[in-house]
């Protein structure tokens, strides 16, 4: 194989070879050997190093087969257990029976793990009937394991990703083992692949596109060869796959283009390299870093939008052209008046992303929130209480009586909308908004359409002169509130438990416009004018392509704790402090639990600390002009050249959730747990060459301090397995509990 190869290389030459690698610094090669003899992010082994390395194929292929099978075994040991819904499957196993049933529906996530967790239910023989309402609910007949089988398939292959990724930056097999050791038997890692969840095939993707940027680095001095090439698309591909499943995937994105940039600065300072072909190691990385990935993440949207054709509970977050794309939709193929008309019953679509239909209730407006009048809202799905009548401002006319002339209702008229179900007029007045300030509150007033002034509006539309009528769908109007002047609109807030969580409609005083004091007139009913086909407003591609990411991402900012829902903050994550119920709360149910060995949690934070520390006294060292021999010269340089890419991994992957204002949840952490566990390998595998470097019994004191931690891994599992595998009895609370001993933190809730 090409990486034993390669290390057997090393090891012959002399003097050993120094590598470039991203995140440090690159020392200036002899003249002598010209600097088109760059290495890549190999280091070449030292005489301690050269001990641990493989020292042929089999010494290669076989850890790599046990921890692959140590792996497997993990995951999928008693994947059928329990039989019954456990936390998100109810979301992503119920996406999944979309997909098969190519019924249309709304995530915050981009649509991969989903269609491929569908394509596995599928393939498995599973026929998307399972309704997957809540935890809890029983499989019964219905064919589960498909779906989990692919996650926790997924899950297990992210352990030999790491060990080949540490192994690769290290060329120490001790220090890849102890990588595999940690996350086998990582009890959170285990519950988190083994049910119907986003995060194991994000994950994969994750792993699988840092594994392929260490290898491509790792042909540096081979470039444009098919290895090089063929890692380099790898990486890509795998961008596109980690940006698929969750927006979190842009994470891996910056770090990879961190890494080029490095790169490509570092190739800028080899003057022996011309400009042409410093033009081909640029355009060969736009192409396979930015336009591959791109056009791999476009295809599964196109792939989406095929699959996903019918109507469904997603409809109402999109507009009303996206709407009449979908089969079984009130406007796929639809036929409907086209110009308003006084008595059409319409309903308004706001044209803020996910803005909503304008909606009203029976219910009233609190004590202390304004007005104590019916509320107004907006509400993202359709509903017969979305229905209004319009109507002239000055009169109460039976327009369905025939004796009447049909009359249009054209850009500047006065008008009056009623609410269809509780005859209640649109209404708005000085009181304050519920939720936004400076913004008036804007209720359902009146008796079967008799009201006040304050139900006077004066419908515009942009772009048209006054006189012109209005178009269904086409127009863009404004309802402009004839007592105050101020303008209709929907803030994008969500009410709280009052309001039923729906959208804040407000009346603002600010005449700039905008999206959410535009609406157009989407349902039309009037049996009284003649209907036109709707088929010529389906949007294009791209269009449809970017809306969906708008309302993704506002989705996305607005997650908000469901009831009785455990959250977490950034800070609580690496120190283990609270984990999340996956199945069961009594000492009856069968309960499953996600949270993180203990002891490999606390010694990956452990690790980061330490890591900081020998980091930054190495280079103060170096710096210094400390005398190093070229052991431990070697073993700088993979602390912190192989060890401040991980680092830098583990950064990406972790600040950025405090500077997020949505709802956090533990899960969210795993993706930096990983690079955190491959920092322990490399930092522990540097550490103890370092320690046995000074002492005289040094290959003893290096072999025991690993196999020491890996028992460690290994014994800490034995005591926290049933997290995973299942608990039923007395809680830990209880003294006669089974787990009572082992609970360490009075957060911890199994």
């Amino acid at each position: 194989m090409v990486l034993c190869a390669q290390t057997k290389r090393c090891r012959q030459e002399a003097p050993p070879v120094k590598a470039r690698m991203p995140l440090a610094a690159n020392e200036t090669c002899q003249a002598v050997l010209g600097l088109r003899q760059r290495r890549a992010l190999r280091l070449a082994s030292s005489p301690a190093s050269t001990a641990s390395a493989p020292r042929s194929s089999e010494w290669f292929w076989a850890p790599l087969i046990l921890v692959t099978f140590l792996s497997f075994a993990t995951r999928f040991y008693r994947l059928r257990e329990p039989p019954h819904v456990c936390w998100d499957e109810t979301h992503f196993g119920k996406m999944g029976s979309y997909y098969i049933n190519r019924t249309f529906f709304f995530d915050v996530h981009p649509p991969l793990g989903k269609m491929l967790i569908g394509l596995a239910g599928y393939l498995s023989g599973y026929n998307g009937t399972f309704p997957f309402q809540k935890p809890g609910d029983k499989y019964e007949e219905h064919s589960y394991i498909g779906m989990r089988g692919f996650c926790a398939f997924l899950g297990s292959c992210l352990i030999p990703f790491s060990y080949l990724t540490v192994l690769e930056l290290s060329k120490s097999l001790p220090a890849a083992m102890l990588t595999a050791a940690i996350l086998i038997f990582d009890t959170g890692c285990i519950t988190l692949s083994q049910y119907i969840l986003l995060d194991p095939i994000l994950m994969f993707f994750i792993m699988g596109a840092v594994f392929s940027m260490v290898k491509y680095n790792s042909f540096a001095n081979r470039a444009f060869s098919a290895p090089w090439w063929f890692w380099l698309c790898l990486t890509g591909i795998n961008l596109a796959g980690a940006m698929g499943v969750k927006f979190v995937g842009l994470f891996v994105v910056l770090l990879v283009g961190l890494n080029t940039v490095y790169d490509l600065w570092e190739l800028l300072g080899d003057l022996s390299l011309s400009l042409v072909t410093l033009g081909k190691h640029f355009f060969a990385r736009v192409l396979c870093l930015i336009m591959l990935p791109l056009a791999l993440y476009t295809a599964q949207f196109a792939v989406h939008f095929a699959v996903l054709n019918r109507s469904g509970p997603g409809d109402g977050f999109f507009s009303s052209g996206f709407q009449s794309r979908l089969i079984g939709n009130n406007l796929h193929n639809v036929s409907v008046p086209e110009y308003l008309a006084y008595g059409s019953v319409v309903t308004m679509k706001n044209l803020r992303m996910a803005g909503g239909y304008l909606h009203s209730h029976w219910h009233l407006y609190p004590e202390g929130v304004g007005a104590r009048q019916q509320q107004v809202t907006a509400y993202l799905h359709k509903d017969l209480n979305n229905l209004w009548i319009i109507k002239k401002y000055n009169l109460n006319t039976d327009y369905a009586d025939s004796s009447f002339p049909v009359e249009f209702v054209k850009h500047g008229d006065v008008i009056r909308l009623e609410h269809k179900e509780t005859s209640r007029n649109l209404h708005s007045h000085q009181h304050e908004a519920p939720l936004t300030r400076k913004h008036l509150q804007v209720t359902g007033y009146g008796i079967n359409g008799s009201g006040d002034s304050n139900d006077f509006w004066r419908i515009e539309v942009v772009g048209r002169k006054s006189g012109k009528l209005i178009k269904v769908l086409r127009s863009q109007i404004r309802l402009i509130h004839l007592a105050t002047g101020c303008i209709l609109g929907s803030t994008g807030k969500t009410l709280p438990k009052w309001g039923w969580e729906q959208v804040e409609v407000t009346c603002t005083p600010y005449q700039k416009e905008s999206p959410n004091s535009l609406w157009n007139v989407e349902d039309h009913i009037n049996p009284r004018l003649r209907n036109i086909s709707l088929d010529v407003l389906k949007p294009s591609f791209p269009e449809i392509l970017l809306e969906s990411h708008m309302v993704m991402i506002r989705g996305n900012s607005g997650l908000k704790p469901k009831e009785n829902e455990v959250t977490s903050k950034p800070w609580h994550w690496p120190i283990n402090y609270q984990g999340l119920r996956f199945s069961g709360v009594n000492e009856t149910d069968y309960r499953v639990y996600l949270l993180g060995n203990p002891v490999i949690w606390w010694l990956n934070l452990i690790t980061v600390g330490l890591y900081l520390i020998m980091a930054m006294f190495l280079s103060v060292a170096i710096k210094r002009g400390a005398h190093l021999t070229a052991e431990r010269k070697e073993l700088s340089q993979v602390l912190l050249r192989g060890g401040g890419l991980i680092m830098l991994g583990w950064l990406l992957h972790y600040l950025p959730f405090f500077m997020m204002g949505r709802v956090l949840y533990f899960h969210h952490y795993f993706p930096a747990m990983l690079f955190s566990s491959m920092l322990t390998g490399i930092t522990w595998d540097v550490l103890l060459k370092f320690c046995a470097g000074l002492l005289s019994a040094s290959t003893q004191v290096y072999n025991c301090g690993i196999v020491l931690l890996i028992l460690l891994s290994v014994y800490s599992f034995y005591l926290f397995h049933p997290l995973s595998y299942g608990m039923i009895g007395p809680l830990a609370s209880d003294p006669y509990s089974p787990m009572a001993g082992l609970r360490w933190l009075e957060t911890w809730e199994f």
